[in-house]
């Protein structure tokens, strides 16, 4: 039976090297990324971890930050409140796409597009700005188990440089989607994408989310089980741009990935696992990130089709790890 703590660190090896792809540049900020850097991280619903690489770095969440935010939108408004502003269907087009506007009801297509997000984001409650930022560090809080803090450069590269989210708040706030407080929604929105976390920390969130919304390192409940599963069927279906529909046929795990390289995965009632890699494909999602799930799908049954066989593949791999760490 292979080791799980052996096989992160063989994939870690495997894949150090590997410098396909390219550091997102539409963000001026995110361009300053060294290419070199890579970790992987896994996260039990049980609180152990294994990792590999440079976990402990630090980056911006970005687009990873709204599936957690999307989470908070169902807790404060329910699902059907939400499914007036933001859809739920897949859509192929990129992340930033402009006109993907439902054509009868004006929605967002889903809350893991950019439309969506700013949607979401904009029905988060609050007594102005300052009160709405801080349920949402207090959010993010609760799902890493530390405190939290925004990138500043990154949020003032992202409001001088993000005309394109602009004109989509506009587009929305003319089909009545959002409100009048665009510009108050669109900063909330950028900061949100600039928390700082590190692989370490999107491991714990993943977890958390594969624990039914209880964080397995602290015990608090971040998320009310009612919604844990709505966020993950976003996540399986919409959560890695438009290659949802192939990553969702290859690796068959709920995941989400951001421009800044990491990528988030929960395997329901197991574990969550997170890959950083700044280095993106066309899409957008991290190269090194793509392939190191691929394999770990592959070689511990993973995907939810063979969740039933894989299961008992990975937890023996997760026990012969413990017994030989405690070794």
């Amino acid at each position: 039976m292979v080791d799980f703590q052996a096989f992160l660190e063989k994939l870690y090896w495997k894949y150090r090297d590997v410098n396909e792809g390219k550091v997102a540049s539409y963000i001026p900020e995110l361009a300053k990324a060294n290419s070199d850097s890579f970790a992987i991280c896994a996260v039990t619903r049980d609180g152990r971890v294994f990792q590999a690489g440079d976990v402990d770095q630090k980056f911006t969440i970005q687009s990873i930050s709204k599936v957690f935010v999307y989470g908070l939108a169902l807790e404060e408004h329910g699902r059907e409140r939400l499914l007036q502003k933001v859809g739920v269907e897949p859509t192929g087009d990129p992340f930033n796409s402009l006109i993907r506007l439902d054509e009868d009801s004006k929605r967002p297509d889903n809350p893991m597009v950019n439309a969506g997000a700013i949607a979401t984001t904009s029905l988060i409650k609050g007594d102005g700005p300052t009160e709405r930022l801080n349920r949402l560090l207090t959010l993010f809080q609760r799902y890493v188990g530390h405190e939290v803090f925004i990138d500043v450069p990154v949020f003032v590269s992202e409001r001088s440089t993000g005309h394109r989210n602009r004109a989509m708040a506009h587009l929305m706030l003319n089909f009545g989607m959002i409100d009048q407080k665009v510009d108050e929604a669109l900063d909330l929105y950028f900061q949100q994408c600039a928390i700082l976390v590190t692989c370490r920390d999107l491991a714990v969130m993943a977890a958390t989310l594969a624990n039914q919304g209880e964080n397995p390192l602290t015990g608090e409940q971040a998320l009310h089980p009612e919604y844990v599963r709505d966020v993950l069927s976003i996540m399986y279906t919409c959560g890695m741009y438009n290659f949802a529909g192939e990553w969702a046929y290859r690796v068959g795990i709920p995941a989400k990935s951001g421009v800044s390289g990491g990528i988030l995965a929960v395997v329901p009632n197991q574990v969550g696992i997170a890959v950083f890699s700044p280095l993106l494909d066309g899409h957008g999602n991290s190269v090194r990130g793509l392939r190191v799930f691929e394999e770990l799908s592959q070689e511990f049954g993973l995907h939810l089709m063979d969740l039933s066989m894989g299961r008992c593949r990975f937890e023996a791999a997760i026990r012969d790890s413990s017994e030989l760490t405690a070794s």
